[in-house]
């Protein structure tokens, strides 16, 4: 006799890119749900391998179209469309009576004021109706989301970091100190998708690291916004001579009569619960630690007034598709980290075995971790 509960259906779309593959493979070795359609409007017709050739033997999939009659009944669907692709591509689905949940990785529903993202994005938003019905899916951050939420728009991979680095300081700054945080991040040439252009060639992009879109970046108003108190923020974000993974430091002043411990106390508030941030009081965090695992890594470290916060993470995943099955697993009263942990019938990850959240000096205990799943 079979007491396993019934695999959640989920569908795919758009998932010929880098975070569509990373969604294929862990979508497809979760416990908890059964991936039964990936689309793709240029591979249509062909295995998914072809698009991703590490899955081959890994999965029969093949892409379909993405027309609403191509899939088949689903009780979750993941977006994963360049930004003003899923407005224009959502509707029909959702108007084909789809009430299931909904995984959004695109920007096209992170701002809730279509101003918002016609100043960011620079075109009208495609379906500004749909706005109101996504709730902004940080987890560490929005999570539980409001009753009745079945749809959720995945934080960028710059806001995710940014956010989750300064979240701590803003709940606690008073508020008659200035908070002015100077972060400066650098992306791998994976974030700029899998379309080659000038920003991503290789012997461009190689031993170079360039700044762009200084003080302007469109993932800006995700992070202010999650502060939910004024700020004035400086961000530099820069190109890497690497393939995945983003690095940064945020720089501050605290505020007369707060210290160290206090940052400290901060953080373990914040995140003691939370199984996908790692935080290491008194030292940065390395990239190579967090490329290739659903975590993002932060660590910091004070003298005098002077506070600099590092955060570490995989674009791809944590920034993107990991994230994106945490929020598809909340939506389906699921375990957070079902899919994610191999403890949690997720994939060996970076490193060989199962990763640990406490690190050297971490507060965070092993039992904080397992009642967060």
């Amino acid at each position: 006799m079979n007491d396993l509960p019934q695999k959640k259906q989920v569908a795919l779309i758009h998932g010929a890119g880098y975070a569509g593959g990373e969604l294929v493979r862990l979508l497809g070795a979760h416990p908890g749900v059964a991936l039964t359609a990936v689309t793709s409007r240029s591979h249509a017709g062909q295995p998914v391998w072809k698009a991703h050739p590490s899955l081959r033997g890994q999965t029969d999939l093949v892409f379909v179209e993405e027309a609403a009659a191509a899939l088949p009944p689903a009780d979750a669907l993941v977006t994963a469309a360049a930004h003003g692709e899923s407005a224009r591509e959502l509707p029909p689905l959702l108007a084909s009576r789809f009430e299931g949940a909904v995984v959004d990785l695109s920007a096209d529903f992170r701002l809730n004021d279509p101003a918002h993202y016609q100043a960011w994005y620079d075109d009208p938003h495609p379906a500004p109706a749909l706005l109101d019905t996504f709730a902004y899916g940080l987890p560490e951050v929005r999570a539980p989301y409001a009753p009745g939420t079945r749809r959720v728009a995945n934080p960028g991979c710059f806001a995710t970091a940014v956010a989750l680095a300064l979240w701590p300081l803003a709940q606690h700054w008073p508020s008659s100190a200035p908070f002015h945080p100077a972060v400066t991040a650098l992306t791998g040439a994976s974030g700029s998708g899998a379309q080659p252009s000038a920003a991503t060639h290789f012997p461009d992009r190689a031993g170079n690291v360039r700044a762009y879109k200084v003080l302007a970046h469109q993932h800006e108003p995700e992070i202010l916004d999650v502060m939910g108190r004024p700020a004035e923020m400086a961000f530099t974000p820069a190109s890497g001579p690497w393939t995945r993974g983003i690095w940064g430091t945020a720089h501050l002043l605290l505020p007369d009569g707060y210290a160290e411990d206090d940052v400290n106390r901060w953080f373990a508030e914040s995140y003691d619960a939370a199984p996908f941030v790692r935080c290491s009081p008194g030292a940065l965090p390395e990239l190579r630690h967090a490329a290739r695992t659903p975590f993002c890594d932060l660590g910091w470290q004070v003298e005098g007034a002077k506070l600099v916060v590092g955060f570490a993470l995989d674009n791809l995943l944590k920034g993107a598709a990991s994230q994106a099955v945490q929020n598809l697993n909340r939506l389906m009263d699921l375990p957070e980290t079902m899919g994610l942990l191999p403890q949690n019938g997720g994939p060996q990850m970076a490193g060989g075995g199962p990763s640990r959240r406490k690190q050297a000096g971490n507060p965070t205990s092993a039992h904080a971790a397992d009642a967060a799943a």
